[in-house]
């Protein structure tokens, strides 16, 4: 099994070099990334049998051990999300490949390898087992994502990409720093190795250490105030990009914050953590009620649902660490089937301005119900996922007596509702609009319709499938918090 984990890693590097020298083949560089993609997600369903199976498996790159080498992790919360992630870039990508064909689509040449190299950083962000590696997987996925966010050229693309590189700059300059003063104060930078060193320091130290690096996650993860850079950066990139960054970029940030504080045991920062968890949640979903534009709306919202689930980790009980990870593995494929359905209205109508355009549900009723099932899903309504993953948190919060969190994500809801309501009669209530000219091919269509229903059918199977995805969000969750099954397989002679 540790060559699988290698796999994952190496194969999209490996991959992203060859579509790059097969960038003027369309078909043959399409089909490299598409089956790449499928290879990837192949190992990671192969990955999460033998982790859900047999438990952790663990990969010393080179055979060093921890105190000197890289180590690959695969726990079932790493195999779990890896095998989300994975097939949210698959589908995407077929989204792409009809969208390439579009006067808004993103250059096929650039993007393909660039988003396998994407896909690389965020394998190893998710199973590396140390902080050093994590900045590297961190560093590939900003280079990428950069590139992917301007490679158009457009004057918006590159404003917004430059607060987007710069922000992010800062937060890896602290990440580095961070990494130094880990090392100094425990001798080392491998998670199982600092899981029981950090806890040997004092107090003082250990809060100080927490802070600093929820400054460092935080930025990657857009929580309050740490989130301005991304209302403007990614509306402005073509919708398969955006939808990759939503769905993704900022949930590997809440991955790992999650990750670092509870094998750390950064208790004590609970109710700070709680209390960002309340501001990023209606600060988020404020921002998004102010605005008039379909990817504005949905990229405040990026940063509202982020609040629940560092609402989960601060309780930091099993039920509330359970609920985080349900609500991370409902978000990633639901806010990235959003952003998909906001690319069909996009590519419809030419624009997402909620002013200009109108009364598709009768015109374009297969597009108003692929927004129409996320969208219910985001808000938290039943019988979604978004429900289940909601009334899991909303449960750990009232157990624990944390009483005003659980006020401020019901309110949170209510107005996450009301924004949903706003692009509905916007958008699809009311007088047709006349489409677009030019008028995307019908393949083109094809593909972007089949790319967005599968992601629409990805989310209510999560529905569907609730009341096991939550038995095994409480095993990663005890998991976590214990952190001695995570210790003894990484530190094992």
């Amino acid at each position: 099994m540790t060559a699988v984990i290698a796999l994952v890693v190496v194969l999209p590097l490996l991959a992203a070099a060859l579509a790059l020298a097969t960038g003027t083949i369309p078909r043959l560089r399409d089909g490299l990334t598409i089956g790449t993609l499928l290879a990837v997600t192949a190992l990671s369903v192969v990955l999460l049998v033998a982790v859900e199976r047999d438990g952790t498996v663990v990969l010393r790159v080179g055979g060093w051990s921890p105190e000197l080498g890289v180590v690959l992790v695969a726990d079932l919360f790493a195999a779990l999300i890896l095998f989300i992630a994975v097939v949210t870039i698959t589908v995407v990508e077929l989204f792409a490949i009809g969208q390439r064909r579009t006067p808004a689509g993103a250059n096929p040449a650039v993007v393909s390898p660039i988003l396998l190299v994407l896909t690389g950083g965020v394998c190893l962000a998710i199973l590396t087992g140390d902080l050093f590696t994590l900045f590297v997987a961190f560093e590939l996925i900003l280079v990428s994502s950069y590139v992917l966010l301007t490679h158009q050229g457009r004057a918006a693309q590159i404003r917004s990409g430059m607060t987007y590189v710069v922000i992010n700059l800062f937060a890896s300059a602290l990440f580095l720093f961070g990494v130094a003063i880990v090392y100094s104060a425990t001798g080392t930078v491998n998670m199982a190795l600092l899981a029981e060193r950090i806890p040997e320091l004092s107090s003082g130290v250990q809060i100080g250490i927490g802070l600093w690096f929820l400054v460092v996650f935080g930025t990657k993860a857009a929580i309050f105030p740490l989130f301005s850079w991304l209302p403007d950066s990614y509306p402005t990139a073509p919708t398969s990009i955006t939808a990759v960054f939503a769905g993704l970029l900022t949930k590997i940030g809440v991955y790992v914050i999650i990750r670092f504080f509870t094998i750390t045991e950064m208790n004590d920062l609970g109710p700070l953590l709680l209390v960002i968890a309340g501001l990023t949640m209606i600060v988020g979903v404020l921002g998004a009620l102010a605005q008039d534009d379909v990817k504005r709306i949905l990229s405040f919202h990026v940063v509202s649902q982020i609040g629940y689930m560092i609402m989960g980790l601060g309780l930091f009980t099993v039920a509330g660490v359970a609920g985080a990870v349900l609500f991370l593995i409902h978000q990633i494929p639901v806010k990235t089937v959003m952003f998909l359905s906001g690319g069909l209205i996009e590519d419809d109508q030419g624009t997402s301005t909620l002013s200009k355009v109108g009364g598709l549900a009768t015109s374009k009723p297969v597009i108003a119900a692929l927004f129409a099932l996320p969208a219910l899903s985001l808000a938290g309504l039943p019988p979604f996922s978004g429900f289940v993953a909601k009334l899991a948190l909303v449960d750990a919060g009232i157990d624990n007596g944390a009483i005003a969190i659980v006020v401020v994500s019901l309110i949170g809801s209510v107005l996450t509702l009301m924004s949903m309501t706003k692009i509905w009669l916007g958008v699809f209530w009311g007088d047709p609009t006349a489409p677009a000219l030019p008028a995307s091919s019908r393949t083109s269509k094809r593909f972007m319709t089949s790319a967005t229903s599968i992601a629409v059918l990805g989310t209510m199977a999560i529905a569907v499938v609730a009341g096991p995805l939550w038995d095994m969000s409480e095993r990663v969750a005890n998991e976590l918090l214990d952190r001695t099954p995570y210790i003894e397989e990484v530190l094992a002679k």
